[in-house]
């Protein structure tokens, strides 16, 4: 051992099913993960009259993904992301769903 290095314990060895196990946690227990909801056609019509713009325009979120898989999300629908903020109590962003 090196004087002043850090000694580390190896970790023990996973199998092979644990460790596909753990990497299919449920994502939307992340702390990092921000709350995703899908808004009704009224909401969406309201948003896209409120900003003039339409769903071409908007960042795009794959229907697959694991964060909206819950959500039934079909393309074309808006996905309202909410992220917490320090500065702001929340972030809110949205989101046009595509196939891929």
């Amino acid at each position: 051992m090196v004087a002043g290095s850090n000694p580390v314990r190896p970790r023990p060895q996973q199998s092979l099913e644990e460790t596909t196990l753990a990497s299919k946690q449920e994502p939307l227990t992340h702390t990092l993960i921000p709350k995703h909801a899908k808004i009704s056609d009224k909401e969406k019509e309201a948003l896209f009259e409120r900003y003039h713009i339409t769903i071409r325009e908007l960042p795009k979120i794959f229907k697959d993904d694991p964060a909206i898989a819950h959500l039934d999300a079909k393309e074309n629908d808006v996905i309202k992301v909410e992220r917490k903020s320090m500065t702001a109590d929340a972030a809110v962003f949205y989101r046009g769903v595509i196939n891929e």
